[in-house]
């Protein structure tokens, strides 16, 4: 039989006190977070008749998933980053604020500080065997106008499916690179198509995935920050199309109109006209940004990255 102590006033007193409002000290708002936490942890333990040996597990399993940085992972795999961004659709539909590429979700992999050029860049260093990529578009406002001087700052992973930094193995800031949109707004990247990936297989938020009976695969994509004054800073990414994981992407960033074309081509002479031998990759996306009513709307979120300081 169940006892249910957490709507006692003995035991919301109790966690008053744990969470500090018995003293003028520390952070308001962190008192108030860690208060409902508590409160709602308890709540759950009472109500799903949670075991002292399942929760001694779960406080293991926060162990091993912090030990291995994998909470990041987890908030994406488990849907919460993709609710924030459903959560801020709401509040920019709540603003009157319409239109514009759609955004999703940052994941945990970006680092800051990438290399910055004019109009065009080059990602990768040539030790990687992937299919060449050539990438352009334009960034335009939300009038359809292209805006010269905006930043796109893109990111993807290698054809083994990792990350530079995370990745020792690969140069410093390989595939990563910022670029600055010329007089009509474009933006050309020459890279490689990146693959798909999977969580860890021994990793604690594949572990978690297994016991949902679920899979922790994500489809081939890009990452970007695209951002330029008087505009909303826009994070998204773009998924490739044809790739199995498309619509069944683990940590639900595809959404509709963030599917990009690829084309790849066979033609030599094509290839030739690149300065490039065999089979490439085109993709053309542009994107689209709303305009800003007040000046923090231009800077991306806050949060904890890499080389970030």
């Amino acid at each position: 039989m169940t006892v249910k102590l957490s709507q006692t006033e003995s035991v919301q007193q109790f966690f008053k006190q744990a969470s500090g409002f018995d003293n003028d000290q520390g952070n308001p708002r962190m008192k108030a977070l860690v208060n409902r936490i508590l409160l709602d942890t308890v709540k759950i333990i009472e109500d799903l008749d949670v075991t002292t040996e399942e929760f001694w597990k779960a406080v293991d399993y926060l162990n091993r998933l912090g030990s291995r940085q994998e909470a990041g992972l987890l908030v994406a795999g488990l849907g919460v980053e993709h609710y924030l961004d459903l959560l801020l659709d709401a509040q920019d539909e709540a603003a009157g604020y319409s239109g514009g590429t759609p955004r999703t979700i940052e994941g945990p992999l970006y680092v800051a500080g990438a290399p910055l050029s004019q109009g065009e860049a080059r990602m990768d260093d040539g030790t990687d065997p992937g299919t060449v990529l050539f990438l352009q578009g334009q960034v335009l406002d939300a009038d359809g106008q292209p805006i010269a001087g905006a930043t796109v700052d893109l990111w993807h992973a290698n054809t083994n499916g990792t990350y530079s930094y995370f990745d020792s193995t690969q140069s410093e800031f390989n595939l990563r690179r910022r670029i600055i949109t010329d007089s009509e707004g474009r933006y050309r990247a020459r890279s490689i198509v990146p693959s798909g990936y999977g969580c860890p297989p021994d990793g604690p938020t594949q572990e978690l995935l297994d016991s949902l009976g679920r899979h922790g695969n994500r489809p081939a994509h890009i990452h970007f920050f695209i951002s330029a004054p008087g505009h909303r800073h826009l994070t998204t990414q773009i998924n490739l199309s044809g790739d199995q994981y498309l619509w069944d992407d683990f940590a639900y960033a595809t959404r509709e109109g963030l599917v990009a074309d690829v084309r790849f081509i066979e033609d030599a002479a094509a290839a030739d006209a690149r300065g490039i031998e065999g089979r490439f990759a085109e993709i053309d996306f542009d994107f689209q940004l709303q305009a800003a009513a007040k000046p923090d709307e231009e800077a991306r979120r806050d949060r904890v990255r890499a080389l970030e300081g």
